[in-house]
């Protein structure tokens, strides 16, 4: 995983030598549209300009005890908090920053972040889960759980892990499903890593600190999809990494960095992983070096100790173009307005992970992905919801039939008799699972 001292200290590197020349220099820009291109021929000219002499005084004023306003600043009064600290780093830095560090910033920053002061779950909220759509999401981790556990062995301890639990819906209803089979849930040490401003420090504690030699099962559904983004741009010169940067009117906008940053790196180590075709045609690729560190953490310890991690989440089974987006109140808004009122995300690179497992760890083999639709119908949602149908009411057998079709359904459901705006659009094929487990404990369900 990064380390945050490596991030500041690559940061400073890259901005601290050439933040003079930068400012007084030709930069590219764009619209603040989180998916239109940053043009490679479109600069915008900084310069300083020098203060005029003030004409000579020929009498001599006491203005000692006079009112002086403060200065004029050009700056919205409306500024939020995490508005202001994004501008400060950016005019402190003397530079702009990634699209990576905005999004970790707007997501997590100790005050004002989207993830820290709200509820954000749920119609209530800004978007909805499956762990939130119906119990029976959680019930099917669940039988996938107690499946592992029995290729484990069995084992009388077990480390079981979620990433991001949100408000622990997941979890709960895996344990209220599993109640009955006392040897599994009693093996059960829990550990569940929110996001907090210490993100990384928990991760390292749950990851590498837990009880040495007892096997651990992970479960990161809508995890990855949050971690911070690096995005690039085809140039003229090459790959440029877009960055964030402040116009003259106090708004932000996107630039292309001018020359090579750390992350080119874990682009270039992407690159390697795809075939030419594949990156021939692209114009932006996105990648996520804090997912490919943590899949790499996560296969160490799964190689040394056993276990395995299911990773559930939107995304593709190759390079991601341009994923980024903004959710408010279940609506798409512009990734740059209002940072912090809404929710950022990305596709998950599966196929990354894919590599990231199998690069560094020989003992592990990942499987998948296949669709939600797949994983859930094979673990037997369909024989879970016939079962609750035959004991409720109209409006639990409603609600039922349409979480059933958002955890396994493709685009609209075709029994909807309500407003059309109010339709139930099934996450089915949309969402991916993959497992990473211990070679030696063979092919974990339904990937056989």
């Amino acid at each position: 995983m990064l380390r945050r001292a490596l991030l500041q200290a690559s940061a400073r590197c890259r901005f601290s030598s050439s933040a003079s020349l930068l400012l007084a220099s030709r930069r590219e820009c764009s619209s603040s549209s989180s998916s239109s291109q940053v043009p490679d021929d479109h600069f915008v000219e900084q310069s300083v300009g020098t203060p005029q002499t003030p004409p000579s005084a020929t009498i001599s004023v006491d203005r000692s005890t006079l009112y002086h306003p403060p200065d004029h600043s050009h700056e919205p009064t409306d500024d939020s908090e995490l508005v202001k600290h994004l501008k400060n780093i950016i005019k402190f830095r003397g530079g702009p920053i990634t699209v990576a560090e905005y999004m970790e910033e707007v997501l997590t920053n100790p005050k004002a972040g989207f993830y820290i002061n709200r509820d954000v779950f749920g119609g209530g909220g800004d978007f909805i889960t499956s762990p939130e759509v119906s119990q029976m999401f959680g019930e099917m981790i669940g039988v996938w759980t107690m499946c592992l556990w029995e290729q484990m062995g069995q084992p009388k301890r077990i480390n079981l892990v979620e990433l991001g639990p949100g408000r622990g819906t997941l979890l709960a209803d895996l344990l209220r499903g599993a109640s009955k089979f006392k040897n599994f849930t009693e093996s059960l040490q829990l550990h569940m890593v929110e996001c907090s401003p210490a993100l990384q420090k928990l991760q390292y504690q749950n990851l590498k600190c837990l009880t040495e030699d007892v096997p651990t099962i992970i479960i990161a559904h809508e995890f990855y999809d949050a971690l911070p983004v690096h995005q690039f741009q085809k140039a003229s010169r090459g790959w440029c990494e877009k960055m964030i940067d402040v116009t003259e009117n106090s708004s932000f906008r996107f630039v292309l960095s001018p020359q090579p940053t750390p992350a080119t790196l874990y682009l270039m180590r992407r690159c390697r992983w795809a075939e030419t075709k594949e990156i021939a045609g692209l114009d932006h690729i996105e990648v996520c070096p804090k997912a490919m560190d943590l899949t790499q953490e996560i296969s160490n310890r799964i190689g040394t100790d056993g276990g395995g991690a299911l990773i559930i989440d939107y995304g593709l089974n190759g390079i991601v173009s341009d994923s980024l987006q903004a959710i408010r109140k279940h609506k798409f808004v512009d990734i740059l307005d209002d940072p912090g009122s809404a929710d950022l995300s990305a596709y998950v690179d599966f196929a990354a992970i894919r590599h990231s497992a199998e690069e560094v760890s020989a003992d592990v083999t990942v499987h998948g992905p296949m669709t939600q639709s797949q994983f859930l119908g094979s673990l037997g949602i369909n024989f879970r919801v016939e079962a609750l149908l035959e004991n409720c009411t109209d409006e639990q057998a409603e609600s039922l039939r349409t979480g059933y079709w958002r955890l396994v359904g493709d685009g609209e459901a075709p029994f909807w008799e309500g407003p059309d705006e109010q339709a139930p659009i099934g996450m089915g094929t949309r969402y991916l699972a993959m497992a990473i487990v211990n070679k030696k404990q063979g092919v974990p369900v339904p990937f056989e």
